[in-house]
């Protein structure tokens, strides 16, 4: 038990408390990685067809941001989940031995 500044008494959290968190995290990592991937690939290249001129060139990084994070959210290549399982592994472990 930790006492607050005003004498109150605080709970330690627990590590099912930080879960959506852990979780998020893991998320936004797959996210970076399918942007790096789809950079990668090509599909932030503008076309020539389009000639969208300097704007589509700047906006064309937001749209690969958007569709990464999409990815991800629909259960990506599956790197969130065994981020997630990795970092619980390693919460639970400190709040075993905490």
């Amino acid at each position: 038990m930790i006492t607050g500044f005003n004498g109150s008494e605080l709970t330690r959290p627990s590590a099912q408390d930080a879960e959506p968190r852990l979780r998020k995290a893991a998320q936004d990592l797959e996210a970076s990685f399918l942007r790096e991937m789809l950079k990668s690939a090509g599909l932030n290249a503008t076309q020539s067809g389009f000639g969208g001129g300097i704007g589509e060139e700047q906006f064309a990084s937001f749209l690969t941001e958007a569709q990464a994070q999409e990815l991800a959210r629909a259960g990506g290549i599956g790197l969130a989940e065994t981020i997630f399982d990795a970092l619980k592994g390693r919460l639970n472990e400190t709040f075993d031995h905490g």
